[in-house]
């Protein structure tokens, strides 16, 4: 019998500031050629850079994919690696997005936890995708930047309970091009792929008894 095929939801953000080509969505759409094997539906969106937007979209990708795992991508134009996120904050959100809006709140959740990890050990796939000897370098982070990415993370993360991911990569050529994002990004994903799978089968195991 086929195994019925996972729902992966990838997003990537729209331009914003100086970031007139949002490097996030080229590595997405280089993902989206590549594919991740038959076994997975890949489903990819770019988000413009607007909190209001990622309120109302997040909980609809949820709704209608009801993936295994949503990863977010989003540039950072400090990084020079391929940067994997463990959590996404609730509170500090002050810089505006493309409609000049920022929440009044400054947070994601009101009363949220401070912060929601994510169930997918970073430090394995770090490690993992490291020993693939890919032409990026991998490392891991516990802070999304309080702005739009960080916010996105939060709200997916709040939405599927630790199930999301969010994945910061470098400018175009800076120093990588976008043939190698792709190619970093599929391989990132079918770690977490992995990793989750493992995890979630000790969990079962664990229940059997």
């Amino acid at each position: 019998m086929e195994q019925p095929k996972k729902a992966v939801v990838v997003t990537g953000f729209g331009p914003f500031g100086e970031h007139t080509v949002n490097a996030s969505w080229i590595a997405v759409q280089e993902l989206e050629k590549l594919g991740l094997g038959d076994s997975v539906d890949l489903h990819v969106y770019e988000i413009p850079v607007e909190y209001q937007t990622v309120q109302r979209l997040i909980p609809a990708l949820w709704e209608k994919h009801s993936p295994q795992l949503v990863v977010h991508v989003g540039v950072s134009g400090m990084a020079t690696t391929i940067t994997l996120e463990k959590c996404g904050h609730n509170k500090g959100y002050k810089g505006l997005d493309n409609c000049h809006f920022c929440p009044g709140s400054q947070c994601c959740v009101e009363d949220g936890p401070e912060s929601i990890d994510s169930i997918i050990d970073m430090d394995a796939v770090c490690k993992r995708v490291t020993m693939l000897g890919l032409d990026v370098s991998v490392t891991i982070s516990q802070d999304a930047g309080r702005y739009l990415c960080d916010f996105t993370y939060y709200t997916s993360l709040y939405q599927s309970h630790g199930r999301s991911a969010f994945v910061h990569v470098p400018p175009l050529g800076k120093p990588y091009n976008a043939d190698q994002l792709g190619r970093a990004l599929q391989a990132i994903i079918e770690e977490m792929l992995d990793v989750l799978e493992q995890s979630e089968g000790k969990i079962n195991c664990r229940h059997k008894h």
